[in-house]
């Protein structure tokens, strides 16, 4: 927002939610049939850059840029913005088949148009599904047919109700439809597979999954063999070879000195 005072960060944080949620649901009245599926807010010092995403991104636009300008002008004087320091983009949804605004809006104008209730979600059913996505819900409830209010529930592939991943793999959207007999509620979950580049579905994978690692290449025996193991092993001694006789320098015996001379034998007089 625009204001320049100094607050608190639980204060900064209040207002920049209250600031969003006016300005999401100003667009979601104003751009629905233009597919309005989100709103991003970039701020920095000097300008707050505000990203429309919607699937006919030339229809938020105008003729000539006409529209948009329009929408400029009502933000800037209901949030009193400075002169030129706001800016409004229009971005396109990539995948609307994977968007549940986008879903929510299609089925709503469907329903408005005098479609079957039950024609219309499994149309919305199939597209969704064959989008890429893991699973998908359809509710719509209220009057359909008779006096009586009653839900009707449209499911298909996989899909998650608790715990974190939910925040993470799915999109939900909710919306109202205003018809003679009453209102009907419309409420459309989609959950999204896992995509490394994050743009199909977050890129992580659910917490359960599983990678089963292929094994090996065994290389196949090309002859049939067998082995004794109950023969003791033969010790592997190498054979004798043959020395080369030594030469006869080699038996001859270092010199001896000469022997000493026996000594006297006195005989013993008797």
């Amino acid at each position: 927002m625009a204001t320049t005072t100094a607050i608190s960060k639980r204060r900064k944080a209040v207002a920049d939610g209250v600031f969003y949620a006016e300005l999401n649901e100003f667009f979601t009245r104003e751009l629905a049939e233009e597919g309005y599926s989100g709103v991003e807010v970039r701020v920095t010092p000097t300008v707050t850059d505000i990203i429309i995403r919607a699937t006919h991104t030339q229809e938020v636009l105008g003729e000539q840029g006409r529209r948009i300008r329009e929408l400029t002008s009502l933000i800037q004087k209901r949030f009193k913005f400075p002169e030129n320091s706001v800016s409004l983009y229009a971005a396109k949804v990539q995948n609307r088949g994977l968007c549940a605004v986008a879903q929510c809006e299609s089925l709503r104008y469907k329903l408005l148009n005098g479609l079957a209730v039950r024609r219309a979600c499994y149309g919305v059913l199939r597209f969704i599904m064959e989008s890429g996505a893991k699973g998908c819900e359809v509710v719509v409830s209220g009057k359909l047919r008779a006096a009586r209010a009653k839900s009707m529930k449209f499911t298909d592939g996989f899909m998650i109700h608790s715990g974190q991943p939910v925040r993470d793999f799915i999109d939900s959207a909710t919306r109202h439809v205003l018809l003679r007999q009453g209102v009907l509620g419309i409420k459309v979950k989609i959950m999204r597979g896992s995509d490394p580049d994050g743009k199909a579905g977050p890129n992580k994978s659910l917490p359960d999954t599983v990678t089963i690692i292929e094994p090996k290449e065994e290389q196949p025996v090309l002859a049939p063999n067998s082995q004794d193991y109950t023969a003791k092993p033969v010790a592997n001694i190498p054979p004798p070879t043959e020395e080369a006789a030594p030469a006869p320098e080699a038996y001859e015996q270092p010199p001896q000195p000469p022997a000493a001379a026996p000594a006297p034998v006195q005989e013993a007089g008797w």
